[in-house]
């Protein structure tokens, strides 16, 4: 009973109901063992799912990407103080040496190598804002790492619509996201 009253399900009282459900961005190993089962049901007798941003839409992909760029001609190197950005440097340096020991062996089994990883999560830092670096940074942790290759929730629940063939759909767009943290001067970063 308790932990379905703290499930993140609510339901919205009509015909047929309606139900809203708070997700968090973790992989979803971490947490699907612990989701209730009213939340599981309702989301298998769901024809119609929206999301926070579609994460299966490439267009969605490439405009996240786009929006973390800083403005043509523009490095982090012109924006950062010289000592943050020389220890940034140093850091990304040490997360690459280490990356090949993070790796759990069934990433490696599934032909994921650590500098392709290291490229697909921290490629292209150098033209990135600052608070999408300081994002990027915080992911780039052992445990984050180990993680790799298990989509997060959201991605699992919209991976799980797309093959009950439910109708889908988000409630923002990238840009609704994208410029309140591009908007932010570098003392709040």
């Amino acid at each position: 009973q308790q932990s379905e009253l703290n499930s993140f399900l609510w339901t919205i009282k009509r015909d047929p109901p309606s139900y809203f459900f708070g997700t968090i961005h973790v992989p979803y190993t971490r947490v699907w063992d612990f989701i209730p089962e009213n939340s599981k049901k309702a989301f298998q007798q769901s024809h119609i799912v929206y999301f926070e941003l579609d994460l299966t839409d490439p267009y969605t992909i490439s405009a996240l990407t786009s929006c973390q760029l800083l403005p043509q001609g523009e490095n982090l190197q012109d924006v950062l103080p010289h000592d943050i950005y020389h220890r940034l440097k140093q850091h990304l340096e040490y997360v690459k040496l280490m990356m090949p020991s993070w790796m759990t062996p069934d990433q490696r089994g599934k032909g994921l190598y650590a500098d392709y990883l290291f490229n697909a999560i921290a490629g292209n830092w150098e033209r990135k804002r600052p608070v999408w670096v300081m994002l990027m940074v915080n992911s780039l942790t052992e445990v984050d790492i180990k993680s790799r290759g298990v989509p997060v929730l959201d991605l699992y629940l919209a991976q799980e619509a797309e093959r009950l063939r439910k109708q889908t759909g988000a409630v923002e767009k990238v840009e609704e996201q994208c410029h309140p943290l591009n908007g932010l001067n570098f003392s709040q970063v």
